[in-house]
């Protein structure tokens, strides 16, 4: 199906990673310019701009004023600006329950998580109050809706896009862009380097497909695809407000018990 990207800036935060290079990818596919936003990943995210045509654009998204620059640091790059996907986020690897959690890890986890995703948005929102028209697709995760013991910092930071934020955003929306849209993508389990090792393991894999109607992982690219659909008018035109799970029908119980 015809997604009507072709020529549109697209900005993807944390766009040199695993879901993020699979992102940009799909969006160079259709014929978007894209810029590649990186934080410490410089030659990676050179490297995949130079792949698909588009820029690379290095930014603190923890500090307001890198991210206030970014936006129209992206628009002169790209020449336009139309969809901002926003996918930058960092999990904590430790586990650490609530009773031990250091509150510098919990404001660590807003700041990367939650303020960051803030950040981008308003920036990106000011200039959509002048072009009048955008798409926003937010990535958050399951643990945002089912939790994850030992992470709660990540998962309260998650769960807010998928929640209040979300729902509060695309009714603003309406009084600066009344087409423009924002949705959320929840990924589960996905083949990405920090995983990749893991998920070799048979025993592991079963574990943690007990709960997934499709006993397999996600590829990056399984999300990117999603990402691409909600981004594209021609397609999502009329979704917006909505959290998709792109998860394998992930629940909160065990469905296979072996």
């Amino acid at each position: 199906m015809e997604t009507e990207l072709q020529g549109k800036g697209v900005l993807v935060t944390g766009g040199a990673g695993g879901i993020g290079s699979a992102t940009v990818r799909a969006f160079a596919e259709e014929g978007a310019r894209v810029a590649v936003h990186y934080r410490s990943s410089e030659a990676s995210a050179r490297a995949l701009a130079g792949e698909v045509g588009g820029v690379a654009l290095r930014a603190d998204l923890t500090s307001e004023a890198e991210v206030d620059a970014l936006i129209p640091e992206a628009v002169r790059a790209l020449g336009r600006l139309d969809v901002l996907v926003a996918n930058a986020g960092h999990w904590a690897p430790l586990d650490v329950p609530v009773w031990k959690m250091p509150l510098s890890r919990w404001r660590q986890s807003m700041a990367e998580n939650l303020d960051s995703v803030f950040l981008c948005c308003r920036a990106f929102l000011r200039h959509v109050e002048v072009t009048r028209g955008g798409s926003l697709v937010l990535i958050s995760s399951t643990a945002g809706l089912f939790g994850e013991a030992g992470h709660s910092d990540y998962a309260a930071a998650k769960g807010a896009l998928a929640s209040g934020f979300v729902k509060s955003l695309k009714n603003e929306l309406g009084r600066i862009a009344p087409l423009a849209r924002v949705n959320v993508v929840c990924p589960g389990w996905t083949e990405v380097d920090r995983n990749r090792a893991r998920l070799q393991d048979p025993a592991f894999l079963s574990r943690v497909t007990r709960t997934m109607a499709l006993r397999k992982v996600a590829q990056p690219e399984d999300i990117a695809r999603v990402i691409v659909t909600l981004a594209s008018d021609r397609i999502s035109g009329h979704v917006t407000g909505e959290v998709v799970t792109v998860a394998g029908g992930m629940e909160g119980r065990v469905i296979h018990e072996g």
